[in-house]
């Protein structure tokens, strides 16, 4: 009886202990007493966003953002390619001027000359080319003026929320926030001067690879260490805040842009985009959120969504969902081969779109993801 006497208020001790503990506002999906119900479920029913600035960091030990030397002004001189149009003249000789093209072939076709190749030269280079090859047909050593009169072989792509969006000649070093002022700055709106452009989900695109470089703290803070020197055919893109959509990629019968109304989830965005493919790696489903810049990335076992074994998720607008087609190797890997498909899509259709001057919606076209061994 006094085993049991002294028992009671332990017990009731412990009983009110747990009635009073509480777990907070954070979801914890290690807590012991969720074990019973699976990691993987747990986890894709609150899921939980890891920014890959910090998975990159767990997996390699450092992340680099802005590569110091793309804040340098190239040291490189202009060289020609195809488009690049020059005058000529042979000096003295006043019926000599012309004004040729460098041809696809990378010549130039000019006086008796068959064809002088100058693709990769400078224009001194030119110069001293052409000199030459005309000496066979001239007694007098010639000297020739060459300059540049149009820049048709290096450009950059501003599209977006620009106010003159287009191709823009590249014919001396320029900055991301001067080739920005040349387009005319960011759209807003005349009435209100409220800005359209969401600077949190601009970029820009170089050789296949998103820079992350951030538009906000640029363009809003100032933050010189953000304006970099662009390259020939680089793409910035600068997006548009009003559009309000959901962004699905990779193994569904239509990747696609699904529009974004006040309730959006998972499954619907996944049949929005025509469902997933017989082969698709359904139990790894990534969903980006957050800014470029910053991005965010949440795994969700979607095969347990369509069993009813737990609830869908809500997105939300800009949220990039990716139905892979195999398993992922290394989280943040993951999460940056996504935004490279994600940039490689606008860019493709976007610059489609400025090209041949059509009003169509801008749609995914590229839904292939091939992750390294």
């Amino acid at each position: 009886m006094r085993s049991q006497a002294r028992t009671l208020p332990l017990l009731f001790l412990a009983l009110l202990m747990a009635g009073c503990h509480s777990y907070g506002p954070q979801f914890d999906p290690r807590h012991p007493e969720l074990e019973a119900y699976g990691r993987e479920l747990v986890a894709a029913h609150f899921p939980k966003f890891v920014k890959l600035e910090e998975a990159a960091a767990a997996a390699a030990g450092a992340t680099n953002r802005i590569n110091p030397e793309w804040l340098k002004p190239p040291s490189n001189f202009f060289k020609l390619g195809p488009g690049d149009v020059l005058d000529l003249e042979i000096l003295g000789e006043v019926a000599s001027r012309s004004t040729t093209t460098v041809g696809p072939d990378g010549k130039v076709y000019y006086s008796l000359l068959p064809g002088v190749f100058v693709w990769g030269m400078t224009l001194s280079e030119t110069r001293e080319v052409l000199e030459k090859e005309l000496a066979k047909y001239i007694r007098l050593k010639p000297e020739v003026s060459v300059t540049l009169k149009t820049v048709g072989s290096k450009r950059v792509w501003l599209l977006g929320s620009v106010t003159n969006p287009g191709l823009y000649p590249l014919t001396t070093p320029i900055t991301l926030l001067e080739a920005i002022s040349a387009a005319g700055g960011t759209v807003t709106t005349p009435a209100s001067a409220e800005e359209t452009a969401d600077l949190q989900n601009s970029f820009v695109m170089r050789e296949g690879q998103l820079l992350k470089v951030d538009f906000y703290k640029l363009l809003r803070q100032g933050d010189l260490s953000q304006n970099i020197y662009l390259q020939p055919d680089d793409f910035v893109y600068v997006r548009s805040a009003t559009a309000r959509n959901v962004y699905v990629l990779g193994a569904v019968a239509t990747p696609n842009v699904v529009r974004f109304f006040d309730q959006v989830s998972l499954v619907s965005a996944i049949s929005g985009a025509g469902g997933t493919l017989p082969y698709a790696h359904l139990t790894q489903v990534a969903i980006v959120r957050g800014s470029l810049a910053e991005p965010a990335i949440a795994i969700v076992d979607y095969k347990a969504i369509l069993k009813g074994q737990i609830e869908d998720v809500r997105l939300e607008p800009g949220d990039i969902v990716y139905v892979p087609f195999v398993p992922y190797r290394g989280l943040a890997l993951f999460g940056e081969e996504i935004l490279r498909q994600f940039a490689s899509t606008i860019a493709i259709n976007e610059g489609q779109r400025a090209v041949l001057k059509t009003s169509a919606p801008v749609g995914v076209t590229v839904p292939f993801i091939v992750l390294p061994k």
